[in-house]
């Protein structure tokens, strides 16, 4: 049990960072809600091929986008409409819902996704000597 939880925590922590500094180096600043944000996107979208390891990636790719579009939505549900802490809004985008998310994020999540489950891959094998999963296109 201690050694799944120190996985989760360390997944958590990489994703967590590498999504908050991905941020602010392509919008100058960030707030540590999308630390919870990645972390969470993190763990759920790489280990996505540990739950289904037949799943293609261009799959994965397609359901983590969803993933991390609804962690968006409900970051910004807390983060800037009930708290008003107005970290992002994304009302001037194309076809976006609540000024939270918007399609066009939702496709660069999808191609950002292969950093997640790369990531995940790499700390499972390198730090937890798992198997490295099989790739598969479809």
């Amino acid at each position: 049990m201690r050694v799944f939880v120190c996985k989760c925590f360390t997944i958590f922590m990489t994703g967590g960072m590498i999504y908050y500094f991905l941020e602010i180096s392509a919008r100058h600043y960030s707030h540590y809600s999308m630390i919870i944000c990645g972390g969470l996107a993190t763990l759920l979208c790489g280990g996505l091929n540990q739950m289904f390891p037949k799943m293609g990636i261009l799959a994965q790719m397609l359901v983590s986008s969803v993933i991390i579009s609804e962690l968006e939505f409900l970051t910004g549900y807390v983060v800037n409409i009930r708290l008003g802490l107005n970290v992002w809004d994304y009302s001037d985008m194309p076809l976006n819902l609540a000024g939270q998310i918007c399609v066009p994020y939702s496709i660069l999540w999808m191609f950002l996704s292969l950093i997640i489950i790369y990531v995940d891959d790499e700390i499972r094998c390198h730090m937890y000597n798992e198997e490295r999963p099989e790739y598969r296109l479809i």
